[in-house]
Formats: structure tokens, sequence, C-alpha cells
């Protein structure tokens, strides 16, 4: 029986650790031209841009590479009235994406979440095996760690062993 889920690495993106405090999230949602999630775990996404709400005043964007500098841009004009810290994090990590039917049982076998409770659309950060992650739910049988750069040999590994065994059957 073939074991039919992948695990890949994705192209690079461009990604910021975003933080502000609750009064500027409408100035902040106006400069980006989306709402910022208002919920711990949601996301919400715009013409490639993502942001991923991760604390109380915290959020993960992604984008293309490309659109960085407007984005740095549009929020660096909204600065004096509305204090936040843009930091660019984009070379820091590595996205690896795991999908097919037994994605989740795969994700399981490293990370001590029940991710039958990570609904599609929602990410939290968690750990995988001792590696702190970013985990985004993109869909039903979807997954995208964010994984710190220097993590990414020891998570793939990790990934490959249980990826072999539920080859073999184990």
């Amino acid at each position: 029986m073939a074991f039919n889920s992948t695990v890949e690495t994705l192209p690079e993106m461009g990604r910021f650790s975003l933080r502000c405090k609750r009064e500027n999230t409408v100035a902040m949602s106006k400069a980006l031209g989306f709402e910022l999630p208002s919920s711990i775990s949601e996301s919400a996404q715009s013409g490639g841009m993502t942001a991923l709400k991760l604390g109380s005043d915290e959020w993960m964007l992604t984008c293309p590479m490309e659109a960085r500098s407007e984005i740095e841009k549009s929020l660096a004009a909204i600065y004096p009235d509305a204090v936040h810290s843009l930091t660019d994090i984009s070379s820091r990590e590595v996205s690896i994406r795991i999908s097919g039917p037994k994605a989740e049982e795969l994700l399981s076998t490293s990370c001590p979440r029940n991710l039958a409770e990570l609904k599609s659309g929602r990410g939290v950060r968690t750990i995988f095996d001792s590696v702190q992650v970013i985990l985004t739910r993109e869909e039903q049988n979807q997954f995208r760690l964010d994984v710190w750069r220097s993590f990414v040999p020891h998570v793939m590994g990790l990934l490959t062993v249980a990826v072999a065994e539920f080859e073999c059957g184990l």
C-alpha cells in the first residue's frame, strides 16, 4: 500500500514579525489593505499576503519576496501615528509543506498537539520534536511548518524517517 503523502520544501517567501498594540490594528490593517485577524491562531489573506495572529500583539506576515519593500514602506508611513515593530525575518525560516491523506498522522509522530482540533486556515506556534515551529493547517490534508533555517535538517530528517516507516507499514 502506497503512503500517498508528500513532504516538500517550499520556495522562499517574504516574512515579517509584526508587533503592535490593539489600538493600532485599525491603522495597520488599512496600511496593509486587509483586516488583521483579531483572534489568536486566526489568519487572513489578501493578494498573496497572509497575516497569522500568534499572540495578543503579534502577527506573522507572509508575502511574495518582491512585495517586502512595499509592506515596509506602507507601514513606515504610518509609524508616527501607529507605533509598531516590523522585523523582516525572511531569511530566518524555511517552509515545509506536508500534504496528503496521512499528513496529520505523519505530523503527529513528532508534534504533541491534537492536530484534529486545528481547523483549516488556522495556525499555531508549537513544538516539532524539540524544535519550535509555526504550524498552519492550510487545508484539511495540507499543513505548512515554518522552521528556523538551522533546524531544517533535523526536522526534514525526522519527517523522512517517519515517511519511510509509514511506507514499510510500521
